[in-house]
């Protein structure tokens, strides 16, 4: 029996060139990635919403003994590029010469999945049909004749249900076979005849490079099409250009010739017309439909997306993720807070039993590995348990439904429905979701969800407004307090999302002016998720990866905060210096300097803001922890905190600047320290702003 056998770049296996190369192409949402993670052994993230893979992604696998290399492009439902990821993965497919090109289609929606297996098989004819989620279409009574679909392709057809890894061994054994297959089958597409006459004449015309493997049928008809971004690639990569004037000027009487049969109608529409003609056809003959096909998702769909219940429903099912958040995180922090403290005197007992001097054995305890713990105890419980149940909520086919409830109000804020999901993805954390604006296919629009990204406020920030929300405007006791912080942070984070949305606007209405594009939303099916893969993924894909970058900044951020608040100098700690120069800015925003001090100490990790807080009042040289909430509020009230000091800081704990992997990733994606600084600057200035507003306010009607 041939077996396969995944191996890491690197490992044993990359000893030796592979075999073949193997292509894995599909829409957005049908598996793709599933496959190839399956196939490889790589972690590559998977979510049940469009656009997740942005970019090509590489691995091997072996079958029996023979290597394969497996390559994952972006998501494209055509080959008639309309987003950066379609041009991707249209341009790897036809320029990088791919031995077999693996299309990934949805057994539930099949139909509209031909539509990209049609395009491909007109460019190779070694491709191979992986009909995925063959389990889903049986539930939801869709009947597959896997032969009649091969049939009518000239393609071999595989049924996979990749999450239980069926069918996928066959798959790679039919890629590898296709790879080294010369048969050379019709294409099943056949345009009207006026289009293949002058498809056949500016044919005639193509003299073809030496190594291309495009058919010259394809070109031609890409020609007359005249899409600009392929016309540019194919003159870049095979030198084919209309400015060669036998070439030019019979594209140019070909499309004449079309004019005067269709009209006022664009080639490109024709094609499409044909090809969806064909793709619907074939569907028919293969696909039997029983009653009652996706009625439970219509039904779901007419609550969870109407517009009297979809968002309250939406910020019920947000209210119940922060109260399971703000619940179970309590105890494991504890736990691992404890464990830390003993860990610090062990550390504390060597480093003095080695004869360390004592302000290095401070600086090493007190400052780096206590800020480093604090930032783990802090951070990781809620992250453990806010992620799974976020990406759960993708395994179902919950969060397109969000984005497509938000997709009105953030059309009137001139940016784009997607950037619901990646204000989604910056509660986790504000890095992941600008990361993640890549979905974005408009530059202007994804940069506007980039610069207010940070509205949304981050895990890190949490914990800072959970307990100062519970010891100020929550101060209940057992099970009520838990609801009251949990509806206190979705408060707060519908301001957020307000915020967003407000600032969308502004913004789109000055530096960044334009309106909203236009885009395709996919509502895939319900799924039932794979619970035990959810928390293995949410676990190594966002938890410890943004635990990971936390950590790395808390070590340097514990031993700067340690020596400003040990060194001293005749008018006190350097801690004590910075904090006074800030106390009239603070006073004028409801707050103090040694709050302001926290949060630019806390500028490579929000965790620590409060820490910080706490070691300045008492002047103790490093973080402390307060013992419980009542000691806490008594230590915050008596160094001069009220009610308006609390919703000022919850207000510039929401808006202020990003933290310092945000920041570095901004300049990542968009490749500008300019538009870093004014990510930087513009929540800054509008929470000092605000706060000073709010302060105001306040004193006028309440007093001091």
């Amino acid at each position: 029996m041939t077996t396969i056998t995944r191996s890491r770049p690197g490992g044993k296996a990359a000893r030796s060139e592979p075999a073949a190369t193997i292509a894995l192409a599909g829409n957005p949402n049908v598996g793709k990635s599933t496959i190839f993670n399956r196939l490889t052994g790589l972690k590559q993230h998977t979510g049940n919403w469009p656009g997740k893979t942005v970019g090509t992604a590489d691995g091997t696998a072996l079958l029996g003994n023979t290597r394969l290399r497996i390559v994952d492009t972006p998501g494209a439902y055509s080959l008639m590029a309309h987003s950066a990821e379609e041009e991707v993965a249209r341009d790897y497919i036809c320029f990088h010469h791919p031995d077999c090109v693996v299309v990934v289609a949805d057994a539930t929606c099949l139909e509209r999945n031909l539509n990209l297996a049609l395009q491909i098989r007109e460019i190779t004819p070694r491709m191979v049909l992986c009909v995925n989620l063959l389990d889903e279409a049986r539930r939801k009574g869709l009947q597959i004749d896997l032969e009649a679909l091969s049939l009518r392709l000239g393609a071999p057809v595989v049924g996979t249900s990749a999450r239980r890894g069926k069918g996928l061994e066959e798959l790679l054994r039919t890629a590898a076979g296709a790879a080294d297959s010369q048969e050379e089958t019709p294409c099943p597409v056949a345009y009207p005849a006026p289009l293949e006459a002058a498809i056949d004449a500016v044919a005639s015309h193509l003299r073809l490079p030496a190594g291309c493997t495009l058919p010259r049928r394809w070109l031609a008809g890409k020609l007359l099409e005249g899409e600009p971004s392929l016309l540019r690639a194919l003159e870049e990569q095979l030198g084919i250009s209309l400015r060669e004037p036998a070439l030019g000027q019979a594209v140019r009487d070909a499309r004449a010739n079309l004019q005067a049969v269709y009209p006022g109608r664009p080639i490109g529409e024709i094609m499409v017309e044909t090809i969806l003609d064909a793709a619907g056809s074939i569907h028919g003959e293969a696909v039997r439909v029983q009653g009652g096909y996706r009625q439970a998702d219509r039904k779901l769909d007419k609550i969870l997306t109407s517009k009297r219940w979809g968002i309250p429903l939406m910020l019920a099912l947000l209210l119940l993720v922060f109260w399971i958040t703000v619940v179970g995180a309590n105890y494991p922090s504890q736990l691992l807070s404890d464990g830390f403290g003993k860990l610090e005197d062990l550390m504390r007992q060597g480093l003095t039993y080695i004869g360390t001097p004592d302000f290095l054995t401070r600086l090493l305890t007190d400052g780096i590995a206590r800020t480093l713990f604090w930032v783990v105890s802090v951070m990781l419980p809620p992250m453990a348990i806010f992620f799974p149940l976020f990406t759960l909520s993708e395994d179902l086919g919950y969060l397109p439904r969000v984005a497509f409830n938000l997709d009105h109000c953030f059309a009137n804020a001139k940016a784009c429905g997607k950037q619901a999901l990646t204000m989604c993805m910056g509660l986790g954390c504000n890095a992941v979701g600008v990361t993640g604006c890549r979905i974005i296919d408009s530059p202007r629009e994804r940069l506007l969800a980039v610069l207010t990204n940070t509205f949304m406020p981050c895990n890190g920030r949490f914990p800072a407004m959970i307990a100062v929300s519970s010891l100020f405007f929550a101060s209940a006791a057992g099970f009520c307090q838990s609801v009251l912080s949990a509806a206190a942070l979705l408060v707060i984070i519908s301001i957020g999302v307000l915020l967003t949305l407000l600032v969308s606007w502004l913004l789109s209405a000055t530096i960044l002016k334009g309106a909203p594009s236009a885009f395709t939303l996919e509502l895939p099916s319900y799924r039932r998720p794979d619970v035990l893969r959810v928390i293995c993924r949410s676990t190594l894909d966002r938890t410890l990866f943004v635990l990971g970058r936390a950590v790395t900044v808390a070590a340097p951020a514990g031993l700067i905060i340690f020596l400003l608040a040990n060194v001293q100098t005749g008018g006190g700690s350097l801690l004590d210096i910075c904090a006074g120069f800030l106390d009239p800015l603070g006073r004028l925003m409801g707050l103090d300097g040694y709050i302001l001090m926290a949060f630019i100490l806390g500028f490579p990790a929000n965790e620590i803001v409060i820490p910080i807080v706490l070691m300045s009042y008492l002047s103790a040289g490093s973080m402390l922890e307060a013992g419980s909430l009542m000691e806490l509020r008594s230590l915050l009230t008596d160094n001069g905190w009220t009610t308006l000091t609390a919703l000022c800081f919850l207000t510039f704990s929401l808006i202020h600047f990003p933290c310092s992997t945000t920041c570095l990733t901004i300049r990542k994606e968009t490749g500008s320290w300019k538009w870093t600084a004014v990510a930087f600057l513009l929540p800054t200035l509008l929470g000092i702003l605000l706060c000073i507003c709010i302060a105001a306010l306040w004193r006028l009607f309440f007093g001091t």
